[in-house]
């Protein structure tokens, strides 16, 4: 539904806010959809200056709606969503923050080494079970981890699926700071403000110096993104979707 997505406007920042708390934000196509077209379309807005990610207490979210995965693993299609929102990220021209507060799983995760600033709450607890689905890193996650964490500390987020908590994230450079529960959106938008009011093309000019060529980038989320779709298809991955979702409904 498209309330699960809340698109605001504060000034010359735009939010956008995963609304599914019934089901810890997991990301549904419907909602990846929304999210891409506010990037867009805040992209296109010279009113827009930045754009910022939030979820509801307690969670971030929970990656993927795994429903969707185990409709291709099961012989379906689908999935242009994902790849649509995972473009936009790689070629956002405006900064991108974030305020995360508990569950932070999968996309949940990798979205957040897309954003220039994070700030996360001392119970959030980043985690990417990629492997443990039968499934690899996706959103650019296997290019920018390694860069921002070093290798090994890539390795136990993306391939052991370790949980990260906040402060061991801040420690590690994942995210910016740590803050309280009840002062992580005052501190993200007056964050998202002061960027808003910097001279913009300066700013556009020393972010883009900053981050990896776009191209590289978007290389890598494609091959992931093939391997992706083709792990979703796997027996491996097959049964370790169907174990998981029967765990849950137990």
């Amino acid at each position: 539904m498209t309330d699960h997505i809340l698109i605001e406007r504060r000034g010359a920042v735009q939010i956008i806010r995963m609304n599914r708390p019934e089901k810890k934000n997991a990301l549904t196509r419907a909602m990846y959809a929304k999210m891409s077209a506010a990037l867009s379309e805040g992209d296109a807005d010279p009113t827009v200056r930045v754009h910022v990610f939030l979820g509801v207490p307690g969670a971030f979210s929970a990656g993927n709606d795994l429903a969707d995965f185990l409709v291709i693993a099961t012989g379906g299609e689908g999935g242009n969503e994902v790849w649509d929102f995972l473009m936009a990220l790689a070629k956002a021209e405006k900064p991108m923050v974030s305020g995360v507060d508990g569950i932070a799983v999968g996309i949940g995760t990798t979205l957040n080494l897309h954003c220039d600033l994070t700030f996360a709450t001392p119970r959030t607890l980043f985690r990417t079970p990629f492997v443990d689905l039968g499934l690899v890193p996706e959103a650019g996650s296997s290019l920018l981890a390694p860069q921002i964490l070093g290798r090994q500390g890539a390795f136990a987020l993306l391939g052991l699926g370790e949980g990260f908590s906040a402060e061991r994230a801040k420690a590690a450079g994942l995210i910016y700071d740590v803050v309280a529960e009840d002062a992580l959106e005052g501190a993200l938008l007056a964050a998202a403000a002061e960027i808003a009011a910097k001279p913009p093309q300066a700013l556009k000019i020393a972010r883009d110096l900053m981050r990896e060529p776009r191209e590289e980038l978007v290389a890598r989320i494609k091959v992931e993104s093939e391997h992706f779709r083709e792990r979703l298809k796997s027996d491996e991955a097959r049964a370790a979707l169907t174990a998981f979702m029967t765990r849950k409904k137990g």
